[in-house]
């Protein structure tokens, strides 16, 4: 079997720096990516917070600190991927195309379909007020256009079976060349972190097409991870996923998930890939 490509997702979207372990700072994010990177990770998913005082629990669009957050990475990680995140809910996404034009990462994330967010307390509250993950095909389109240009290779994000499934449309239609798959499974109103169900989406692509897949939860999704080594996909965790390790207790940092997921991929009889491996397996340009 193929060596495991291994992601850190450093960090994620809204999660509170002062409840969390997360990072925010260019300094903080480089730290965070050279331990995932010493422990075998080969790309790593950024997320970019505002770095005003007692704002880095909230997302950032501006190019200049996506560029300083993107470069201490590089840095600090020779030879690393960078995938850079592009999720933003409503039609106005001149910030992410923004970020992608200025970085021009080696991949970006393309969320492939529309999804009614949510998640319910056990006293019947929401958690946050349910809202729509618009992603419609015109919307997608315009990510893929501008990945395009730069160079980038789409990750396509699918939270549902019926997104999954219209991934070989967007190809078929011609606007990608490239297919490569990310099941994101764990939040409450999409696919659940199933390993049956991990193995009946596996089916649902063509033989040879690059997948991974994304578990949100807490110690119940490593099976999962277990279960996606098993079958030949690539692996990603890090803090943005979930903040704890396979034996329940909470994890310190990025480095301590990754280890945890490389030890996956060896009980599978897996090597790690390097990023020079990750890139040629990938069809990536090569490390600047």
């Amino acid at each position: 079997m193929e060596k495991a490509i291994l992601t850190c997702a450093l960090t994620g979207v809204l999660t509170d720096p002062k409840q969390h372990p997360v990072p925010v700072t260019p300094a903080q994010m480089a730290a965070e990516a050279k331990a995932a990177f010493e422990a075998g990770a080969s790309i790593m998913h950024v997320h970019i917070r505002r770095q005003e005082e007692g704002m880095g629990h909230m997302p950032s669009w501006d190019p200049d600190v996506v560029w300083e957050v993107t470069e201490a990475i590089r840095a600090a990680c020779p030879g690393v991927i960078i995938n850079l995140t592009t999720g933003v809910v409503g039609k106005d996404i001149a910030g992410p195309l923004a970020c992608i034009r200025r970085v021009k990462p080696e991949i970006a994330a393309c969320n492939a379909g529309t999804l009614n967010y949510l998640k319910i307390r056990s006293d019947g509250r929401w958690a946050w007020p349910p809202m729509v993950f618009d992603n419609p095909v015109d919307k997608v389109k315009a990510f893929l256009d501008v990945m395009h240009e730069t160079g980038t290779m789409p990750e396509f994000e699918c939270f549902d079976v019926g997104i999954v499934r219209s991934v070989a449309m967007f190809k078929k239609a011609g606007m990608t060349d490239h297919l490569d798959y990310n099941f994101v499974m764990g939040v409450d109103s999409g696919m659940p972190a199933d390993a049956e169900l991990l193995g009946w989406l596996r089916k649902q692509i063509d033989p040879g097409v690059t997948w991974q897949s994304t578990l949100i939860g807490r110690q119940e999704i490593w099976p999962v991870h277990q279960a996606t080594a098993d079958l030949g996909g690539m692996l990603r965790t890090g803090l943005e996923d979930t903040f704890y390790l396979p034996d329940g207790s909470r994890a310190g940092g990025n480095g301590a998930l990754i280890e945890a997921l490389a030890r996956c991929a060896r009980n599978a009889g897996r090597g790690i890939a390097s990023p020079a491996e990750a890139r040629a397996r990938l069809g990536l340009r090569a490390a600047a």
